[in-house]
């Protein structure tokens, strides 16, 4: 690492691992929901979102002084207009996306396009940060939202697409904590 000392890239995949623990507890409670699964599961999942986003939280600090003291170089402020600018990218493609499906009676197709749209944000990233393992949960995402609609018993309605995010999530945040 040549611009950021060791303690701060961990600071920064602590960060990333917090985010991954949240909203891939969202997509598994979604799939817990959306497949009736028992309360019990689904406070099982929170625990185990929260644990995860804990244990990130942990590391995060342990390492939060460094990343603060990391220079600001042309190079970090390019990485974070690209971080920005791919996030709300995102957003925007989903918002048409949902809404264009919506209109054309195929909603069943709404969750494989966020996944698709959510794996392809994570191509830009895994560039721009120099972060191999964003490359491997970009496509992992990318491949679940093209095949399980495809192959699944109900399609793209199928919850089975939202339990496949949630999990690929979840071991992108373990990944990065072992890392860490």
């Amino acid at each position: 690492m040549t611009e950021m000392t060791l303690g701060a890239s961990r600071a920064l995949r602590a960060t990333g691992a917090m985010f991954f623990a949240v909203f891939g507890g969202i997509w598994l409670e979604s799939w817990a929901i959306e497949s009736a699964r028992s309360l019990a599961t689904e406070a099982l999942i929170a625990l185990l979102a929260v644990a995860l986003a804990v244990a990130a939280y942990v590391i995060y600090k342990r390492h939060a002084v460094e990343l603060a003291s990391r220079p600001d170089t042309p190079r970090s402020r390019r990485a974070k207009r690209v971080f920005h600018t791919v996030n709300a990218m995102q957003w925007v493609l989903i918002f048409i996306g949902a809404n264009l499906l919506s209109r054309n009676g195929l909603s069943a197709w709404i969750v494989p396009m966020i996944i698709l749209v959510v794996g392809l944000h994570f191509l830009p990233l895994a560039f721009v940060f120099s972060n191999r393992p964003h490359y491997v949960t970009g496509v992992a995402l990318i491949l679940l939202g093209l095949a399980y609609p495809l192959v699944s018993p109900a399609g793209p309605a199928d919850p089975i697409g939202l339990l496949g995010t949630g999990l690929i999530l979840w071991l992108s945040a373990s990944w990065a904590l072992r890392r860490s």
